[in-house]
């Protein structure tokens, strides 16, 4: 038996085998009884035997913990808790299902902000009800051969081995001609991750030869973006919206160009014109109320916070920054009492290891800018005190907002050593650099700035350079023991990182496996991932890294796909 059917990229109608679905294992998910028993019933006479249920997104939540699911049928609105946007969203974040399950988001609402809310979470298929079987049938074989395809590249995405999934890519667009447009922009995607810009723009230009399409051109407008040319990207961006005015990423992207164009009220505007298209994204309505608050719109700002507040109550995204950006929103309205509650509130539900200094830093804020200076130095005191106490310090985004109060509040000493602190973090980053340089601006120390800075960046590069050259010598052992220490004193650095992680591949291209290196390693490349994605040398050095994986090795494995492919 087959099915016909057309990929979502437009691709040639195709014949497939159906799918033997007895041995699957499904999760059928909906708050009424009746209609998990009427789904249950449409997927028994398909041949399904393991049959799971949840009647609300927790139980859900459970399983999905506890299993590996196949197929996921999950209605959208599950009544009280987790809707099914916010349980695929956790489901994706947790790594819960395997690349190859599928979920099929089903759902009696048309409204395009719940379609488009849902679809952000990237669902394989959206029904809408009444569901018969033939549908049911379509769409499960539709998009079950499809993840087939996709598996191994998923796999691979996962692991964060980008430039491995993009040649997994070329392998499958050779056996299945018929699925090359998705496996292409997926390759683009792919290379963008890894950093290599000018391949990924290649990709995109030969698919835009082919037809218009507005992912693609979203893409090279990333492109631009990444290497600076920030009027060229925002009038693509403009471009693909005024094409396409629900393709949301593009209003995303275009208030980032704007905010790197200094265009502050401009990129709010677009973000509040993207939330109100898709409302229900607590990413997007954090930005919001972030970017209405720098440009002073407390209103904005505080819708923007509140329903971040609403829509994340059930969310993995939930997130302290709509608390703390509404109490500074209640700050400026002369509400201490209800900031401190926020904070309170934001403390006691948090569990991050710097909310406590981060409410600490909001509270000083909300101080200073509701007129209580008195109150606002003692924040900044006991900040100060903190300090002196830790030689910890967190992270740069932190350490500025951090320097910021204490300037604000009088105090010099504790703001100096942080924002050097920052330099030699950052001691490339001509950007974060300036940022700093117009911090010592604000506080009357300009001159003071430009030599602590110069000062500062010296350093880091000394640090750097001496583990270098004990690199470039041939004491490897060496090198890689100044550099773990040189991460204890500069643990942001990013050279410093990247130098590191190659350091210590070079020790086991040398000596052999060591797994205790292998974890030390990834460690590091992690927390370059996470500090900035979408580096060039991060997917180089993943690559290396899992070629030193005992077993199979990637050429090996690409091999295997090229004789597969030779084979049809």
């Amino acid at each position: 038996m087959t099915s016909t059917y057309i990929t979502a990229s437009g691709a040639p109608v195709a014949e497939i085998a159906s799918v033997d679905w007895s041995e699957k294992r499904y999760l059928v998910v909906d708050d009424f009884v009746g209609i998990r028993q009427l789904l249950r019933e449409a997927l028994r006479n398909l041949g399904a035997r393991h049959i799971d249920q949840a009647s609300s997104g927790g139980e859900a939540m459970t399983l999905l913990a506890r299993l590996h699911y196949d197929v996921v049928l999950c209605d959208f609105n599950l009544g009280e808790g987790k809707n099914g946007q916010q349980v695929l969203e956790e489901a994706r974040v947790r790594n819960l299902m395997v690349p190859s399950s599928v979920w099929l988001m089903v759902s009696a609402e048309k409204s395009v902000e719940s379609v488009m809310g849902a679809a952000e979470h990237q669902p394989d298929a959206y029904i809408i009800k009444p569901i018969t079987e033939g549908v049911m049938l379509t769409r499960l074989n539709r998009v079950w051969h499809k993840k087939q395809i996709f598996q191994q590249i998923d796999a691979a995405y996962i692991e964060k081995d980008y430039l491995r999934a993009a040649k997994l890519c070329d392998a499958q667009i050779a056996r299945h001609k018929v699925h090359e447009i998705d496996l292409m922009r997926m390759k683009a995607t792919l290379l963008l991750k890894a950093g290599e810009t000018e391949k990924a723009r290649l990709v995109y230009e030969r698919l835009l030869e082919e037809r218009e399409f507005n992912w693609a051109r979203a893409g090279l407008g990333r492109i631009r973006l990444a290497n600076g040319d920030h009027e060229v990207a925002r009038q693509m961006f403009q471009a693909v919206i005024a094409e396409n005015r629900f393709y949301i990423d593009a209003y995303d992207q275009l208030a980032h160009a704007l905010e790197l164009m200094g265009r502050h009220e401009d990129a709010c505007d677009v973000l509040g014109k993207a939330a109100k298209l898709s409302p229900n994204s607590v990413p997007r309505q954090r930005s919001l109320g972030n970017a209405a608050l720098r440009i002073g719109n407390i209103p904005l700002a505080e819708h923007a916070f509140r329903k971040c507040m609403a829509i994340g109550e059930y969310s993995i995204r939930r997130t302290v920054d709509a608390y703390l950006g509404m109490a500074r929103v209640c700050g400026m309205k002369g509400d201490t009492k209800e900031a401190l509650r926020l904070l309170a509130v934001a403390q006691r539900d948090f569990t991050d290891e710097h909310v406590l200094l981060r409410s600490k830093i909001t509270e000083g804020l909300v101080f200073h800018e509701s007129g209580d200076f008195r109150r606002a130095r003692k924040s900044g005191d006991e900040l100060a005190a903190l300090l002196e106490k830790d030689p910890e310090r967190p992270p740069t985004a932190i350490c500025i907002e951090m320097a910021t109060l204490l300037f604000a509040v009088g105090v010099k000493e504790a703001p100096v050593e942080l924002l050097c602190h920052v330099v030699r973090n950052n001691h490339d980053n001509q950007v974060l650099v300036d940022e700093v340089q117009r911090l010592f601006d604000r506080a009357r120390m300009s001159e003071e700035g430009v030599d602590l800075i110069a000062v500062a960046r010296k350093e880091a590069s000394e640090v750097m350079n001496q583990g270098v050259l004990l690199w470039k010598t041939g004491k490897l052992v060496e090198a890689v023991a100044w550099m773990r220490e040189s991460r204890a004193r500069l643990p942001d650095n990013m050279r410093i990182l990247f130098n590191s992680a190659q350091m210590l591949i070079n020790l086991m291209q040398h000596s052999g496996h060591d797994e205790a290196l292998m974890l030390e390693a990834n460690a590091v490349l992690m927390h370059v991932d996470k500090l900035a994605p979408g580096q060039q040398r991060f997917a180089l050095l993943v690559e290396q890294l899992q070629a030193l994986v005992p077993g199979t090795t990637a050429e090996e494995l690409d091999a295997e796909f090229d004789a597969e492919a030779a084979a049809g």
